[in-house]
């Protein structure tokens, strides 16, 4: 499949959280905790060609994901998905060693997720900041984001993690890993 999103920075997320109430969304589920581990490569080959490799927790779910390296088209990133759900991370993470992959970096974030209008709305509290995410229709995303009081203009295009590897730059005292102390 293929993934479309948005994803913008906002400094608090009950604003964005009273306007998809007012907007007739639907609340997917309460805030949790997921927790991410990235794989790659000893020489990093497939972080150095923009593609993912992740494993997830989050509540009784466990998945794993493979993502190719993303397109923008204006502030819409775009990227082929192949998601599965499995049952131990454990062993898949034996698996993937088995095949020459091993841990790269780890991420959290507190994830409350919406229905709203056809559109995926995830609002993520990370440790370095909140984000709102919009995933749907391509076509329909920035004007999506302008109705719920957010700038498409202030997307983002990076990973979680390209965006940890900045805030690092300007807070060298964060951990290697982005996760909640």
């Amino acid at each position: 499949m293929i993934e479309s999103e948005i994803k913008i920075p906002v400094p608090d997320l009950t604003p964005i959280r009273h306007r998809l109430e007012q907007a007739g969304g639907r609340r997917l589920a309460d805030a949790l905790l997921e927790t991410n581990i990235l794989f790659d490569t000893a020489d990093g080959e497939l972080a150095g060609s923009g593609r993912v490799l992740r494993l997830r927790r989050i509540g009784d779910r466990r998945v794993m994901t493979y993502k190719d390296r993303a397109t923008m088209n204006g502030a819409v990133k775009q990227r082929r998905e192949i998601e599965l759900d499995i049952g131990s991370v454990e062993r898949m993470t034996e698996l993937l060693g088995a095949l020459g992959f091993a841990p790269s970096i780890r991420y959290q974030k507190w994830r409350e997720s919406w229905h709203w209008s056809a559109i995926r709305v995830e609002l993520d509290h990370t440790p370095m900041g909140d984000f709102v995410e919009l995933e749907g229709d391509a076509d329909r995303l920035e004007d999506a984001a302008r109705r719920l009081g957010l700038e498409p203009g202030n997307a983002v295009a990076g990973s979680y993690i390209e965006l940890w590897i900045e805030h690092r730059r300007r807070r060298p005292d964060a951990g290697r890993d982005m996760v909640f102390e």
